[in-house]
């Protein structure tokens, strides 16, 4: 923004974001706003708005646009403006308390973050309540404040250091129980005012959050006797039970360590079982959402006293009722209500699976075994349901987690005993249909877990499943189909029945609503069975020849084709080439008519469908080929690659196409190994022509393959040398324009997982070449991009390549290999290491820190004393202090640090370093 424009025209912008019925004058208002919010005027200009108090629209736009300063733009102002911004703001919140509430909500925001960035403004906590408690009128707003300041201490936007963070915490600590008495006085004061109590719940819960108040001056404190009051009446409204409920959550959640909290964790584990009684009202009225408070509340009491019951079951807060409560919850009619507890019955499985002690297991197993009875019942669909069980709809996910946690829980009954059980109950009852889906449904959970040998109820149930006739509702017969296919163990270990499941599962593949959970089915089968379906392969054959006749999804026709792939593999050799060519035809064949119709009529038709089923035959069909023996599929796919490569030249702009035709000559290569010479000259100029143009970095990921198959062959390195560097330069112009590494992650990453291959085949061709320089720049200008994938690629990457001057030293190319590394960490050392330590303090997310430390560790290998010197010198450049005048680093942590790194004595000792260093900066 060149200028500071008038208010008018701010004026004016902000009423065409708002109110302009044309889009396009919306975008352009929105653009230009949002330049001016980032310019050095904002601040100015949202001040004199805020004074004006013009509408509503304005002023949001005006405290929103300090809010946003405060968060990322504080630096911009010279610290002897921040008393004067602090004054302007809290005239600005006493003068607009009325207008809206959002307004106020990014006013506190704004002060808070100022309280948190400004050093000089000490004990803000006490100087704001000393200036306003004693105006009711303005305790709405200050008790917002004093909500979104602990929530603001963890922000993310704002990066005040651990060292600042401590500070505050422990400030916000000393004046805790000053705001919890605030918080008292002021419920005192206005009785039964809803909206005061919602606003001092969600303050109370706030602090609950942070963890600063003293649990035993909360034990005795008004406060919590009035949450739980509330809580037990009939009458409370909706939103006054949410913040009640949200706080007591909170509280439950800060007490977490219960051992150091004793007096109030008494308290809230009595006050929460007195609702009981509240739950079942709720139930009689129908009101599903405090009903979902009341779950969420025994759900959060179960969770904090988890230890506690595993340790102590029965006894004092080892109570089991806690339990009881969980599973009445479990009995309300609404999936959603018990969906809640999912999470804890999780967790106390994984404890009792750690501790292993039969008489503990003993006495939570009636519990478990009645949550799967409930669950059971959840899962079943409604009696008029039609067709088959969606999967994808609420309920349908509903019923995926139940599975999920059947599957976690089920070693407390015993998966046999819990089969067998449920199976006699559709053996010797006649339950309605909805009752037997549900059943096999949870039965085709566990089907795994049961053990498949000399089993005589598994073996029945797969007898009477088979034999289901095809009037039972469509729904069973689609569960039925799901559980056969997961008891291919059982046919694995049974031949016998494999004749009659395949038989079954055919009539379900010629049904259209069966069709894609049949073909999952029988990729089941053939992945477990693969030795018994090698006398199957020709009817698996047909049904691949004919694909296309059955109702399939796209994910089920592959999956069948890659059963199909890997029972193949399990064929004589004389016989794979063959029965590869056949399998393969179909595909090939549509290939050629695509492109015979788009050189014909100039149409293109999309080959993707083909090109990944032919993928997945590659990628799956690996027979165990002794040395020497040429592999049965070489000559397949050397005649299936000219169709590959035309395709590829039709599709050469399409992003999507290209990257499907990579991906099948990947597996290819891949399952041919050393096999695809022939192909080698041809694919890489193809893909080098096409680069040229049309940059897909898919194409850098398959010459990674080329490299990774190919690198250790000594008449081979060159080629693939010269193919780095062509394929290089247009990745270099592309990633050097502004912003692209953030742009084109794929590329970045594709690009050094390329450059890794050639570091692990063939390091010397590479460090010897002069494209070697230009790779370890754009790694470095790289290494700060937060973006998983590349970000590790690029890591890896540089890791890889300083142990080339560390590791297998035995090897004759050893010395040369240590002095090239040598050279290039002489010309790149420092720049890397200011590099990677910028970017961990300012620019990566935690996770990707090990990464870090992995390459940091590597280079100190190489050489600790030039490491220490460059660590030492990039710590130089590391600012001291925020721009709020806070100490973000000490002198004694900047040494500890490099203590600590350059005498570590293994990786993750870097790593923890790093972590606790770089948590400074955050």
């Amino acid at each position: 923004m060149e200028g500071k424009p008038n208010l008018a025209l701010v004026y004016q912008a902000v009423q065409v974001l708002y109110h302009d019925p044309d889009p396009a004058g919306k975008e352009r208002a929105s653009l230009w706003l949002g330049e001016l919010q980032r310019s050095m005027f904002a601040w100015e200009i949202s001040d004199q708005l805020l004074q004006l108090k013009q509408d509503v629209e304005s002023c949001y736009f005006a405290a929103q646009t300090m809010k946003m300063k405060i968060q990322t733009s504080f630096y911009e102002l010279p610290p002897e403006t921040h008393n004067a911004l602090r004054d302007s703001l809290l005239t600005h919140i006493q003068n607009l308390k009325d207008l809206s509430p959002i307004i106020v909500t990014q006013l506190a925001l704004a002060i808070a973050d100022l309280a948190l960035q400004m050093a000089s403004w000490k004990g803000c906590v006490h100087t704001l309540i000393e200036k306003y408690n004693n105006d009711i009128s303005s305790m709405p707003f200050l008790i917002e404040i004093l909500t979104v300041l602990p929530e603001e201490v963890h922000s993310r936007s704002l990066r005040i250091g651990a060292n600042r963070r401590t500070e505050i915490i422990e400030d916000l600590a000393y004046y805790s129980n000053t705001v919890v008495s605030l918080l008292a006085s002021c419920v005192e004061k206005t009785g039964n005012d809803e909206k005061m109590l919602i606003k001092v719940f969600r303050c109370l819960g706030s602090w609950f959050n942070l963890g600063v108040l003293d649990s035993n001056f909360m034990a005795s404190n008004q406060l919590l006797m009035v949450l739980f009051q509330i809580l037990q009446r009939d009458e409370t409204s909706t939103n006054l039970h949410e913040a009640a409920s949200d706080c007591v959550c909170s509280a439950l959640y800060a007490i977490e360590n219960v051992d150091t909290n004793i007096p109030l964790a008494l308290q809230l584990f009595q006050g929460v079982l007195t609702l009981e009684t509240a739950y079942h009202m709720a139930v009689a009225r129908e009101d599903l959402d405090k009903v979902l408070n009341y779950c969420r509340i025994f759900t959060e009491l179960c969770e904090t006293f988890l230890e506690t019951t595993v340790r102590t079951p029965g006894q004092g807060m080892g109570d089991l009722r806690t339990l009881e409560l969980l599973l009445i919850c479990a009995g309300h009619p609404q999936y959603e209500v018990v969906e809640i507890s999912f999470n804890f019955w999780y967790r106390l499985g994984e404890h009792l699976y750690k501790i292993n002690d039969a008489n503990l297991h003993s006495i939570f197993r009636p519990y478990i075994q009645r949550l799967l009875h409930c669950l059971a019942r959840h899962c079943q669909l409604d009696p008029d349901h039609e067709g088959i069980p969606e999967e994808t709809d609420d309920f349908g996910e509903f019923r995926m987690r139940v599975s999920d946690l059947v599957k976690d829980v089920i070693f407390l009954v015993g998966s046999m005993e819990c089969f067998s059980q449920l199976y006699s109950t559709l053996k010797d009852g006649s339950p309605p249909w909805e009752v037997t889906e549900a059943v096999l449904f949870i039965m085709a959970s566990i089907a795994k877990s049961v053990d498949p040998e000399n089993n005589p109820t598994v073996s029945e149930v797969l007898q009477q499943v088979v034999l289901l006739p095809e009037s039972v509702h469509m729904a069973v017969r689609y569960t039925s189909i799901e559980l056969v296919g997961e008891m291919s163990e059982v046919v694995d270990r049974n031949p016998r029945f494999l004749d009659p499941v395949l038989n079954y599962l055919m009539k379900g593949l010629r049904e259209k609503p069966l069709a894609s959970a049949a073909a999952k089915a029988i990729h089941n089968i053939c992945s477990v069975c693969r030795d018994h379906m090698a006398q199957h392969f020709q009817g698996l054959l047909e049904i691949a020849r004919s694909l296309d006749s059955f109702a399939l999804s796209t994910e089920a026709a592959v999956g069948l084709l890659k059963g199909t792939a890997l029972v193949l593999a399990r064929l004589p050799l004389e016989k794979i080439a063959e029965c590869l060519s056949d399998l393969c035809a179909v595909q090939v064949l549509a290939l050629k008519k695509l492109l015979a119709e788009q050189s014909s009529n100039g149409k293109s038709a999309d080959p993707t469908v083909w090109l990944d089923r032919l993928a997945v035959i590659f990628r799956h069909t690996n027979p165990i080929v002794e040395n020497g023996q040429t592999h049965p599929c070489q000559k397949v796919i050397q005649e299936i690659w000219p169709v590959l490569s035309e395709t590829l030249n039709a599709h050469q702009a399409d992003n999507r196409i290209v990257e499907r035709c990579c991906r099948c000559l990947r597996f290819a290569v891949r399952c041919v190994g050393k096999g695809s010479a022939s192909l080698l000259q041809p694919l890489v100029t193809q893909m080098v022509s096409v680069y040229q143009v049309y940059p897909h970095s898919c194409f850098l990921y398959l010459g990674s393959i080329l490299v990774d198959e190919y690198g250790m062959e000594e008449g081979c390195r060159q080629g693939l040398l010269d193919m780095l560097q062509a394929l290089c330069m247009p990745t270099f112009q592309l990633l050097e324009q502004s912003n692209s590494l953030r742009n084109h992650p794929d590329t970045v990453d594709d690009l050094f997982r390329l450059a890794t291959r050639f570091v692990q085949r063939s390091p010397v061709t590479l460090l010897g070449s002069t494209i070697i320089v230009h790779i370890i720049q754009c790694a470095i200008a790289a290494a700060s991009l937060d973006h998983r994938d590349a970000n590790c690629s690029v890591m890896k990457f540089i890791r890889d390549l300083v142990h080339t001057g560390v590791g297998n030293d035995h090897e004759e190319d050893f010395e040369l290999r240590k002095r090239l590394i040598g050279q290039a960490m002489e010309q790149n050392g420092q720049q890397l290491i200011n590099q990677l330590l910028h970017s961990c303090c300012f620019c990566l997310p935690p996770y990707t820190l090990p990464d870090v430390a992995e390459v940091l560790w590597e280079i100190m290998l190489f050489n600790r004393p030039m490491f220490c010197r460059w660590l030492e010198n990039a710590l130089k450049g590391l600012p001291k202090e925020t721009a709020g005048g806070a100490v973000t680093v000490t002198h004694k942590q900047l040494t500890d640090f490099h203590k600590q790194v350059t005498s570590a004595e293994e990786c993750k000792q870097v790593c923890w370093a790093i972590r606790e260093f770089t948590r400074l900066y955050r």
